[in-house]
């Protein structure tokens, strides 16, 4: 058999969703061309703990080529896509040649949105990369560093005040490392100033945090950040965002180091394709995930809105991308034999999991909640399953061990100081020269 000949089906992105999809079609005989604008996969939900200090960037991140090697129908491209003609079906890449295929998976995934206030980015950064991460993680350590040095006790408090706006899982978790960080990690560490004056503050419009857990977890949540010395705003809504500080309800809160996870928008996929899209930009897809009036063209994880029995959408989850590339690629394989079409996409629901510092959790499957110390170690579990490779799964584990008794990280490093435009401000990009 002619390799060109075989049926030829481009993937666009490693993501859990493309990864997940090319792995079930490694034994069909197919041609799978693998398109990411990065060499690597990346475990998302982990990220925020390489932003706060408690793991390397190689614990969670595995290079493409390595994770698909086995599958020898798979050829991996490192590129950027930049369009799809349908018309030709070809997608389009930046300084590349097109790329000719029978049957296309979108798996782009998405990033963070500033609900039309972009110029707010350079002061805020978002969490979805591991350069995100690095430089969130600049950004918190160079703030301790700038006020150690600082004499004048406002401009100090302003160092030593982080304010995270957003408070789904991604919010509430970093601000409760980060006063965790402070108040145990870094306690001995600096000579000026007491760390466990740090004032964090975490943000959010809507009436209570984590509001896609049930009031009784999400209430737990509250008192447990609390607990750890996080100062939550409800029904604020962020006016300004600058360099110095924000604005809450019409009053300024001074402070150098400002982290967003309020939102996320889907990359340009319906544009590339006139397909029609939620407000977040992910396409509207058809029961059996494919892009309407585009029977070869499917979309999955956060690039896909697809809703459940009740009518409520599938959250953006690992597992639920998971699920939707493992469909897709039955689907495909079921088409090329001739034979019965799956029925189509059901998300099977794998709970809902955050953690809330170093000591507690909260897990929601549905027939059980647990929160506090064993919701902890589950949620530990879950997130280690998750992950690729005995070693990594080894080092998380040890990490978490020895921060769970020790309250040490040991991944507390300024890397790449002198950063480019906008990766620090100003006066951390002075301190974190002075650390270098």
């Amino acid at each position: 058999m002619v390799t060109d000949q075989l049926h030829h089906i481009v993937i666009v992105g490693a993501g859990f969703g493309g990864l997940e999809a090319a792995r079930g079609l490694a034994s069909a005989p197919v041609r799978v061309t693998m398109i990411d604008r990065r060499n690597h996969h990346l475990f998302q939900p982990l990220l925020y703990q390489v932003a706060t200090a408690s793991l390397a960037t190689s614990e969670i991140a595995w290079p493409i080529r390595s994770l698909l090697s086995s599958h020898k129908n798979v050829t991996t491209l490192l590129g950027t896509v930049v369009g799809i003609d349908t018309q030709d079906r070809k997608v389009l890449l930046e300084d590349e040649e097109p790329i000719s295929f029978d049957t296309l998976i979108l798996a782009t995934g998405a990033r963070h949105a500033y609900f039309g206030r972009d110029e707010w980015e350079p002061y805020a950064p978002g969490l979805k990369t591991l350069e995100d991460a690095t430089t969130i993680r600049r950004r918190i350590l160079a703030a301790f560093e700038q006020a150690e040095w600082e004499k004048n006790e406002t401009e100090r408090a302003a160092y030593l005040t982080f304010v995270v706006i957003g408070a789904g899982p991604t919010g509430v978790e970093l601000a409760g490392t980060i006063a965790e960080l402070a108040r145990d990690t870094l306690r001995n560490d600096f000579r000026n100033f007491d760390t466990r004056s740090v004032h964090v503050v975490l943000v959010e419009a809507g009436p209570r945090i984590l509001s896609g857990f049930t009031e009784d977890l999400s209430a737990y949540a509250e008192r447990a950040l609390t607990r750890l010395g996080v100062e939550i705003k409800l029904g604020h809504a962020v006016s300004q965002c600058g360099e110095d500080g924000v604005e809450l309800g019409g009053q300024f809160l001074p402070a150098k180091t400002i982290l967003w996870a309020a939102g996320v928008a889907a990359s340009p996929a319906a544009d590339w394709l006139n397909a029609p899209a939620d407000r977040a930009g992910r396409i509207l897809v058809q029961p059996d995930l494919t892009v309407p009036g585009h029977p070869d063209i499917f979309a999955v994880g956060d690039t896909a809105h697809v809703e459940t029995e009740d009518g409520k959408p599938v959250p953006g989850v690992a597992p639920a991308a998971k699920q939707e590339g493992r469909y897709v690629a039955d689907v495909i394989k079921a088409r090329l034999r001739g034979a019965y079409t799956p029925p189509p996409f059901a998300y099977k629901n794998a709970g809902n999991l955050a953690t809330i510092g170093k000591r507690a959790a909260i897990v929601d499957f549905g027939w059980v909640k647990l929160k506090g110390r064993l919701a902890w170690w589950l949620w530990g579990v879950a997130h280690i399953f998750f992950l690729i490779g005995l070693r990594n799964r080894l080092a998380v584990a040890l990490n978490w061990v020895w921060i769970h008794f020790s309250g040490h990280r040991s991944a507390r490093l300024i890397t790449q100081g002198r950063a480019r435009k906008g990766a620090l401000n100003p006066s951390q990009q002075r301190a974190a020269s002075k650390a270098e």
